[in-house]
């Protein structure tokens, strides 16, 4: 028997040393955004969610990747990353 897979995506980061306005995530490589390329190899593991905590830049990232089968989950206060992934964890249906 096969575990469900969910998948969090820490998208919330401000990319300070990028020495930009734009949130780290929406940043491009290769013609698609960092987050778009993290979503494509998330999916190659046929999850039953995934889940993208976001923060800086507001609303720009929920924009960015608004597609039907993400959980967008606001990290507001930024406090790191294990509270992104605590905040993750409270908004979820646990696994039991």
């Amino acid at each position: 028997m096969l575990l469900p897979i969910d998948i969090v995506i820490l998208a919330a980061g401000k990319g300070t040393r990028m020495n930009s306005d734009r949130p780290k995530v929406l940043h491009e490589l290769a013609g698609r955004s960092l987050l778009q390329h993290a979503l494509n190899a998330a999916r190659t593991l046929d999850p039953d969610k995934i889940c993208v905590v976001y923060g800086h830049g507001g609303d720009a990232v929920p924009r960015a990747a608004s597609q039907p089968d993400l959980q967008m989950v606001l990290q507001e206060p930024q406090l790191g990353t294990g509270h992104a992934v605590r905040k993750q964890c409270l908004t979820s249906t646990p696994i039991t």
